[in-house]
């Protein structure tokens, strides 16, 4: 990974997930109910931080052995038949509290996006347990811009298969 490890991040707004949208990006914002208590909070974490979501939803990550950390580098991987699109990203920030956890990664050079996607496990004042996506993305790649509105359905596809592979993951028990 030393040569992701020199890149830059493809976009200036790092960190902008957490709070306001930047402008000039596609925006996406989710949100599902996973359940209620420590024990559901507790295993939607866990599936998180374990990759599991990305592999339920159908995404292979390079490093499956590593454990979201800021500043760590790692490819995302999709593919159909033969064909694989590689996605090279970076986690940007962790978020680690008794009532919320997750991390955002971002794009680097070679990813067919450009922006940032969030990912928050939270569990309010009543218990109830929430998993929300949160993103900012524009074609960062001639592919990517060609792809156009085809692009912008992959993405919200992929959205809702990692809203699905949460609600599954946290029956799943």
């Amino acid at each position: 990974m030393a040569v992701l490890e020199r890149d830059e991040l493809t976009y200036p707004e790092v960190g902008a997930s957490m709070g306001d949208f930047p402008t000039g990006y596609r925006h996406a914002h989710r949100m599902v109910f996973l359940g209620m208590g420590g024990r559901a909070f507790d295993r939607a974490v866990h599936a998180l931080f374990a990759w599991r979501m990305h592999r339920r939803a159908g995404i292979t990550v390079d490093r499956p052995d590593v454990r979201p950390e800021s500043g760590v580098d790692f490819r995302l991987e999709l593919g159909w038949r033969g064909f694989r699109l590689q996605a090279p990203c970076r986690i940007v920030y962790t978020i680690n509290e008794d009532d919320r956890a997750g991390f955002a990664y971002g794009t680097l050079p070679g990813h067919p996006e450009c922006g940032e996607e969030a990912f928050l496990v939270r569990r309010d004042g009543m218990g109830q347990v929430y998993f929300e996506v949160r993103a900012f993305s524009r074609p960062g790649s001639l592919i990517a811009r060609i792809a156009g509105p085809v692009g912008r359905l992959a993405q919200d596809v992929m959205t809702r298969r990692y809203l699905g592979a949460m609600r599954s993951l946290s029956r799943a028990g």
